[in-house]
């Protein structure tokens, strides 16, 4: 969703979905996916053909034993140990990557993907039959059955050529924010502003934006943009990394941001910053460790926070649901962010890592998943073959989560073979 990306990890946004797609989540065939647009769309321009293809095709055996160390193999979409299967949420962010390819910028972004055989009709395809067989199978083996015998598998290249992946996680925080500033509610967020296309390069940085201490105010540029305040500028400025947020007000009622733009500069890491000056060992270089280092030091926010010069700009957003980069509503557990420049975007993929699930007792464990998701998003920070970024849902449980997910392994892209 044109996120900018987390301290360490994270990343997020926000918009609404073409309402035909409403019940077709109920439906065992959704519409046909076009594959000439009305109007011809921009071509993006091709990778170089020097740089390796982001995804190799594998070829698989007939037989594996067992089946859920296997490729294709997805538990959770059924009741497992008492807890209630997701098959409708994948179903509709199924339906939300296949309203995405009706889109002339879909038809766009395909007419050069540097990888032989990935094409709009083949993703859009290949969407529309696991979706038949998302819905007519009983169990976790006959998916993966199905999919394995009809779809070929791409696997990501990685960082290494060998495909290592590494895993990290976003989600969209709740926060509690004043529409007017008051002594407590000091820290603005800012609307984009009107003539943004019009700045001169190199834009303002962050500093010059808000000052060291956030609260240049009235003295800055931006003076009348404002849009809610925040009590901690942490709050603020962690919208800034996940994209969007939930929004509580003072008043008593509740509304949503997401991104509308933002300054033309790199992804900065705080984490990598405090690590680099001997601020936070390495076992501490999670979403917890950084926000518990600013709540015991919270002079050291004016010395690390500008130090990230990118400043986003947000709009509001009525409490839609987060959106990604491809400008549909993601779907907790079931969307991910990729390097879109490499991977092919609204495709039906497959991740096997480590997830961190709380225990009961205010502890994580992590365990192995393999589960199907949908390539929906992107970031700042997603870059190269071997990111990807995964995304949890809504809330503090799962920012918990996704503050200490950063394993490795691995992504594999499923297109049916025919």
């Amino acid at each position: 969703m044109r996120k900018s990306l987390a301290l360490v990890s994270l990343s997020l946004g926000i918009a609404l979905i073409n309402t035909i797609w409403s019940a077709v989540a109920q439906v065992s065939v959704p519409l046909t996916v076009p594959t000439n647009p009305k109007t011809q769309p921009p071509v993006q321009p091709a990778i170089p053909k020097t740089q390796r293809p982001p995804l190799k095709l594998l070829r698989l055996g007939n037989n594996c034993t067992p089946r859920h160390a296997c490729l294709g193999w997805d538990e959770q979409i059924w009741h497992r140990g008492g807890k209630s299967g997701d098959r409708q949420a994948l179903l509709v962010a199924i339906d939300h990557s296949l309203s995405y390819l009706q889109r002339n910028s879909a038809i766009a972004a395909y007419q050069n993907y540097p990888v032989k055989g990935i094409t709009h009709d083949r993703v859009g395809r290949s969407l529309i039959r696991f979706r038949q067989l998302l819905i007519n199978s009983k169990s976790p083996a006959e998916l993966q059955a199905s999919v394995r015998r009809e779809f070929a598998f791409y696997k990501s290249v990685g960082n290494d050529g060998k495909g290592t992946v590494k895993f990290t996680a976003y989600y969209e925080p709740i926060y509690t924010a004043s529409r007017v500033r008051t002594h407590e509610y000091k820290y603005p967020l800012y609307r984009r502003p009107p003539d943004f296309e019009q700045w001169a390069k190199p834009h303002p940085r962050r500093v010059e934006l808000e000052g060291q201490d956030g609260l240049l105010a009235e003295r800055s540029q931006l003076s009348g943009l404002e849009m809610l305040w925040f009590r901690h500028r942490l709050d603020a400025y962690m919208i800034h990394i996940q994209g969007s947020a939930q929004i509580e007000l003072t008043d008593g009622t509740k509304t949503s941001v997401g991104f509308a733009g933002g300054t033309d500069y790199p992804w900065t890491s705080i984490g990598g910053q405090l690590s680099k000056d001997g601020k936070l060992a390495a076992n501490q270089l999670n979403m917890p460790g950084i926000v518990k280092f600013f709540q015991s030091q919270p002079q050291e926010l004016s010395n690390y926070l500008p130090r990230w010069d990118r400043f986003v700009f947000f709009q509001e957003t009525a409490g839609r649901p987060a959106t990604g980069s491809i400008n549909v509503p993601v779907t907790a557990e079931r969307s991910i962010a990729t390097d879109k420049s490499l991977m092919p975007p609204g495709a039906l993929a497959l991740i096997h890592t480590s997830l961190p699930y709380p225990t009961g007792n205010g502890q994580m464990e992590y365990r192995t998943v393999s589960r199907f998701v949908l390539d929906q998003d992107t970031g700042s920070a997603i870059k190269s073959p071997g990111r990807v970024d995964y995304f949890m849902g809504s809330g503090k449980v799962a920012g918990d989560r996704a503050g200490v997910t950063g394993g490795n392994g691995s992504l594999y892209y499923l297109l049916l073979k025919k």
